[in-house]
């Protein structure tokens, strides 16, 4: 999913990445330029997010002074550091909130979640199916919200028309406790999983490859550009990059984030993946 993500919807991030923290036109030698996005490239392995933007900073002002940074853009970017967790924070206490008062602290459990766990899944679908419009498809067909949203809700409701019969198919057949209820938010919860993968590529993975796409444009032009197109090669690098990672050093970090941090079971995961998906969605 973070593969598809990058190339349909991280092309935004990385001419963030690219173009907007620093201004490129101020620095004339191509050289320079290269290096400096070399240096910041350096500086990946912790947290993407922070090491590319602080790299990219850095190198920039010591290439060509204070002047070069965009102050209003990297304003931004470290408003959206402290805004983010506080907003997936009360996103997450809302799922959970809502999911308790209106499923696990009913007398009949098992109705009352074949009510609310579709309506959970067309929330899903029509979040994902907006922002898809809108960033997957900018380039074909650029959507305002209005349509996008439009387009959106009706697919979501198209979904909820074919998972709500089966849902209640398979609450009639549980018994009226917890663990039942964890085994209808199975469903939800992988949807919830694809989503916050999708929205991480788009991100994090995009921020990765953006000092990449500067290097080329930098090579292939013979100069610094402002504006530049980004090859597809660029971002397949990122998509097979995370790919192999997640692969070869993926297993530990998710044992340590799904068990060890705090006690999980498949209503506090899909919470947690759903606010955090909107969270770094909204933020994308």
């Amino acid at each position: 999913m973070n593969q598809q993500a990058l190339l349909i919807a991280g092309g935004e991030v990385v001419s963030t990445i690219k173009n907007s923290i620093i201004e490129p036109s101020l620095i004339n030698n191509t050289d320079t330029f290269i290096w400096l996005m070399m240096a910041a490239l350096l500086g990946a392995p912790v947290s993407t997010t922070h090491a590319i933007v602080g790299g990219v900073l850095g190198a920039g002002i010591a290439a060509g002074g204070p002047g070069i940074a965009n102050w209003p853009v990297l304003g931004e970017i470290a408003a959206s550091w402290i805004i983010s967790p506080l907003l997936g924070g009360l996103i997450a206490a809302a799922f959970l909130y809502l999911i308790k008062h209106t499923i696990t602290y009913r007398e009949d459990m098992l109705q009352a979640a074949a009510k609310v766990v579709p309506l959970l899944i067309f929330l899903m679908t029509w979040v994902f199916s907006t922002y898809l419009l809108m960033k997957g498809l900018k380039n074909i067909w650029n959507l305002d919200i209005t349509t996008a949203g439009s387009i959106g809700l009706a697919a979501a409701i198209c979904v909820y028309l074919v998972v709500k019969p089966r849902i209640t198919k398979a609450a009639q057949q549980m018994d009226q406790s917890k663990d039942s209820i964890n085994t209808l938010f199975t469903v939800p919860l992988i949807f919830s999983a694809a989503l916050l993968s999708f929205a991480h590529g788009a991100n994090d993975v995009a921020n990765a490859v953006g000092p990449l796409a500067a290097i080329n444009d930098a090579i292939f032009s013979g100069g610094v550009g402002t504006k530049a197109s980004i090859p597809v090669w660029v971002m397949l690098v990122g998509a097979i990059g995370i790919s192999t990672g997640l692969a070869l050093y993926g297993p530990k970090l998710i044992r340590t984030v799904g068990s060890d941090i705090t006690e999980l079971d498949k209503m506090r995961a899909f919470c947690i993946a759903m606010s955090a998906a909107v969270t770094v969605i909204f933020a994308s």
